[in-house]
């Protein structure tokens, strides 16, 4: 419903593990700060947030639109170049509090399922994760972790 993605609404300190190399057979994790602003828009359907990486000179937003109809949030990424918007992620949150979104993408040419998961929410952490299939949901390999501690 309207509001969900409230919680994360503030200034968060997010701590990033990142696969080296996706897609790939790779187990090296690259590990970076990031600091990320959101702010509700629309009048509360929605919120977005700015995420700086420092150490890697980069950043993103991240658009959350709901979808009253449907009963389900798509997010939207931009990078740092905002040359283009990545396909929205689309999905729900469910009982326990965790949401799940799909949508589908490439990666270096290649189709893949894309896979989000918001969890482990609390009024001080959230916990994100990112994930990709090329063989159609059967095996899933998650690529990157944020681990988010509000900032006072």
């Amino acid at each position: 419903m309207t509001g969900d993605f409230d919680f994360y609404v503030g200034t968060w300190e997010v701590a990033n593990r990142r696969l080296a190399k996706r897609l790939a057979g790779c187990d090296d994790w690259e590990e970076f700060p990031a600091t990320s602003v959101a702010r509700p828009i629309l009048g509360g359907a929605g919120n977005m947030d700015e995420i700086n990486f420092p150490t890697r000179g980069w950043s993103g937003l991240t658009l959350r639109l709901y979808d009253p109809e449907r009963s389900e949030w798509a997010l939207y990424w931009v990078g740092g170049t905002a040359s283009s918007i990545d396909p929205p992620v689309v999905g729900r949150w469910n009982q326990k509090r965790v949401f799940v979104g799909y949508c589908d993408d490439r990666f270096e040419g290649r189709p893949i399922r894309v896979r989000y998961i918001w969890s482990d929410i609390s009024d001080t952490t959230a916990h994100w994760e990112q994930a990709f299939s090329e063989d159609g949901e059967q095996t899933w390999e998650t690529n990157w972790i944020m681990d988010s501690v509000r900032v006072s």
